[in-house]
């Protein structure tokens, strides 16, 4: 795993593509039947990105704070974001846009110095080869729920047509991996619709990973993905290994302009402390206009966060994950020397903020974003069995940020916390 994703923190998603000209759901709208397809691809007529420009993402990206950018290439829909010369289904050949989006946003990002990721769709249910069998190979015995986007109405499998398909993905991501500079992560989709053996499965990765050795691939390759990504739902305990927590600002991840369900800027800062105090990344969603401007409200959220994470940055990144909520009822990270702890107070506290297992003797406690010292006490405790008592940190709602309020903590020694049985422990 590339040490730069682990210590990343925040990415920046882009669902962007002609689902934006309507509205609706990105490929799924038309998949279940909400609209016809003919309706859908329609679209493809109004996608002008007449005022996309890549400059004013990248930049909007780097203002977010975040180390990386992830673009849809290709959803569900088939439909290319750049000139693909293995399908007309792209916006160069078939929209009035007439652009290589993929060639703009990749230049943009890199010489903001973001690492660069696109995603892929495994599946493209536009494809006539796509439809050519079932999932694992396994045909129902009842045909009529079958979609004919995704499977053989008929229930006759064609496996030359699936070869057909395997070779046409091989050929799009051989034109994604070599056309636009190094690609630091590839995130893929759509695994769900085929087993590991019919998507060839480890040679497909080895294939990926000769144009680039380092290139880093999502959990979505039927299990030999690099990292785990958890989808809306932020995880209540730590995943295993590297992960990254993907989300949308509203509730739709492509522009839906009836969706007014929007997520408060201090939820996402919460919701991204959330993430790297169990040390994981935040992959927060945009989904642009079909012109390619961003809705005001999705760019003062990316601002919002990027003013936090500034303010905050030392506790951000350069830390690993905190300490265990037992300890501390909040997020935490922990700096690389294991000399500093850093807590999340997210609500005003009415007089105290409380930590309990702490080994250490502390130095210093600062509010990160005053630099003002705070005092602290020290409750209960048994000395001569080394079990620390409660430490009581003086605070009150006037030391507080008005999103996330970070409290610094400085040890002389590595930070230990005390394991609950006599012995003390360090959380790892």
């Amino acid at each position: 795993m590339q040490k730069w994703f682990e210590e990343a923190k925040l990415g920046i998603f882009i669902h962007y593509g002609i689902y934006a000209v309507d509205g609706v759901s990105e490929s799924w709208s038309f998949y279940n039947g909400r609209i016809t397809y003919d309706e859908y691809m329609k679209q493809l007529d109004g996608f002008t990105a007449s005022k996309f420009n890549a400059e004013k993402w990248a930049d909007l990206i780097e203002k977010s704070g975040a180390r990386y950018a992830v673009l849809t290439t290709k959803h569900h829909d088939g439909v290319a974001l750049w000139d693909t010369q293995y399908s007309d289904l792209n916006v160069v050949k078939r929209t009035p846009a007439n652009r290589d989006i993929v060639r703009e946003y990749a230049e943009a990002i890199r010489e903001k110095g973001i690492h660069l990721g696109m995603y892929f769709s495994l599946i493209d249910w536009s494809h006539p080869d796509y439809p050519s069998v079932f999932e694992g190979g396994r045909v129902p015995e009842d045909l009529s729920g079958v979609n004919p986007h995704t499977s053989p109405v008929d229930g006759v499998q064609d496996q030359e047509k699936w070869q057909k398909f395997l070779e046409f993905n091989n050929n799009q991501l051989r034109e994604i991996l070599t056309n636009y500079g190094k690609v630091d992560l590839l995130w893929f989709d759509g695994d769900w619709e085929r087993s590991a053996e019919q998507w060839n499965l480890p040679e497909f990765k080895h294939y990926l990973q000769s144009f680039n050795p380092d290139i880093i691939i999502n959990s979505r390759l039927q299990g030999h993905g690099d990292y785990k990504t958890p989808e809306q739902g932020i995880p209540i305990t730590r995943p295993e290994g590297p992960w990254e927590f993907c989300t949308t600002i509203n509730t739709s991840w492509g522009y839906v302009p009836t969706d007014q369900k929007y997520k408060s800027l201090n939820q996402i800062i919460r919701m991204f402390c959330d993430c790297i105090s169990m040390g994981g990344n935040m992959l927060l969603d945009i989904g642009p206009r079909e012109d390619g401007t961003i809705d005001p409200r999705q760019e003062d959220i990316l601002l919002g966060l990027g003013d936090w994470i500034r303010t905050h940055e030392e506790a951000v990144f350069g830390t690993g994950e905190g300490i265990m909520t037992r300890y501390y009822l909040g997020g935490s990270t922990i700096s690389e020397d294991r000399k500093t702890l850093y807590l999340f107070v997210y609500d005003d506290p009415k007089e105290n903020v409380c930590i309990k297992g702490l080994c250490n003797p502390i130095k210093k406690i600062t509010v990160l974003h005053s630099g003002k010292e705070l005092e602290h006490e020290i409750h209960g405790g048994v000395p001569w069995f080394n079990i620390p008592g409660t430490t009581w940190i003086k605070m009150t709602p006037e030391d507080t940020h008005e999103q996330v309020t970070v409290l610094k903590l400085e040890f002389d020694e590595e930070l230990e916390m005390y394991g609950g049985s006599g012995a003390v422990v360090t959380h790892n």
